[in-house]
């Protein structure tokens, strides 16, 4: 074991997903992006002018509504079609 922790990503209910410490990402068409920030924010929404990083365009308009089912330890996820 190395005394060096694991890089933890931290997935959000409605906007990025969270990557703790320095990242090195490679898009689909091969182009590499480096962050060495503290908290990488990368964009799941494909909204963002700075794809793959969060720019905050999510805040705009919600991807999906949550509506609560009849069981407690479900949710469902409808797509509100306002984008």
């Amino acid at each position: 074991m190395t005394d060096r922790y694991p890089t933890r990503i931290e997935i959000t209910g409605e906007g990025p997903v969270l990557v703790h410490g320095p990242v090195e990402l490679i898009t689909p068409d091969g182009r590499r992006v480096c962050s060495e920030r503290a908290v990488t924010a990368l964009c799941t929404c494909r909204r963002s002018r700075r794809y793959p990083m969060c720019d905050t365009s999510h805040r705009r308009c919600a991807r999906s509504r949550r509506r609560k089912t009849d069981d407690d330890q479900n949710e469902t996820f409808e797509d509100d079609r306002q984008c």
